[in-house]
């Protein structure tokens, strides 16, 4: 099983690319589909239908590079999408269908779950600090201003109608974007759990709103239950990624209601212990 993968990595022609991580995703023996567990059966071809994660090998080591010259150690890369999906996403989300979507300040990243399984995964060079800059230019106010106008936390005044129409403007863009990769890989309307929203940009008013209007999907921001009645920050889905980052060495196979009882504490510890590595 494991030459299979290794086969079929070496096949692949990556350029500058390099690969972060693979996911098998449906194997074949000779010629017929395996369902359940592979260990253990008989033949004579093994066939392996696999997932990579590829980024660019100049960003990689240029981004280990500086990792490095900070004194951080590094273990593993993990891609974003997977990291919040540990914290954000079930294993019943995953298994019926859904789309994990992380708008972060700089890019958009859609990653796709089916059957348990990471399907597709894609990044967009589009994301929340791009709406910031459209309010800025829109109202004529600062960044700052802007990213609270954003966030409905501002006390100017201004013209609702204008605002909703800057920010769906630039949603629409990202909608799109995720509308044509879900058409590519024949899942548009098609995901029952439908699309969950976590990251910065998820903060964004009337994005599930407007997610549903346009996707054709069921929408929602981002939330967990993993902190049960503790009243904390980390329920932003803004801090997902970086908890999920913390909690994969905990738990590789995703987040379901009632398994973290001691949770907060290991947070706290991971926590501690991964600062004193940045600690001159």
């Amino acid at each position: 099983m494991h030459k299979a993968l290794e086969d079929c990595e070496s096949n692949m022609s990556l350029g500058n690319k390099k690969i972060i991580q693979s996911f098998p995703l449906s194997y074949k023996l000779d010629g017929k589909d395996v369902l359940g567990r592979l260990e253990g059966m008989h033949g004579n071809k093994l066939e392996i239908k696999a997932h990579f994660i590829t980024c660019s090998k100049q960003h990689f080591e240029d981004l280990l590079e500086v990792i490095e010259e900070a004194g951080v150690e590094v273990i593993d890369f993990i891609p974003s999408p997977i990291a919040g999906s540990l914290i954000t996403l079930s294993k019943k989300q995953k298994m019926v269908g859904t789309a994990l979507v992380d708008i972060g300040g700089e890019t958009t990243s859609l990653a796709v779950f089916e059957n348990e399984l990471l399907i597709s995964l894609h990044t967009f060079s589009i994301g929340a600090s791009d709406i910031t800059n459209d309010i800025a230019l829109g109202l004529k106010i600062s960044l700052e201003e802007a990213e609270s106008v954003k966030l409905g936390t501002s006390s100017l005044e201004f013209s609702q109608k204008k605002l909703n129409e800057i920010v769906e403007a630039r949603l629409s863009d990202i909608f799109e974007l995720i509308e044509n990769h879900l058409k590519k890989i024949k899942r548009n309307e098609l995901l029952p759990a439908g699309v969950v929203f976590i990251g910065g940009g998820a903060n964004t008013l009337n994005l599930s709103e407007l997610s549903k209007s346009f996707l054709k999907l069921t929408s929602k921001i981002g939330t967990t239950d993993m902190f049960g009645i503790t009243k904390t920050k980390l329920r932003d889905p803004q801090y997902f990624v970086a908890l999920g980052l913390l909690l994969s060495t905990k738990n590789q196979t995703g987040y379901s209601e009632g398994t973290f009882t001691n949770l907060f504490k290991d947070i706290k510890n991971t926590l501690k212990s991964s600062l004193k590595q940045l600690m001159p």
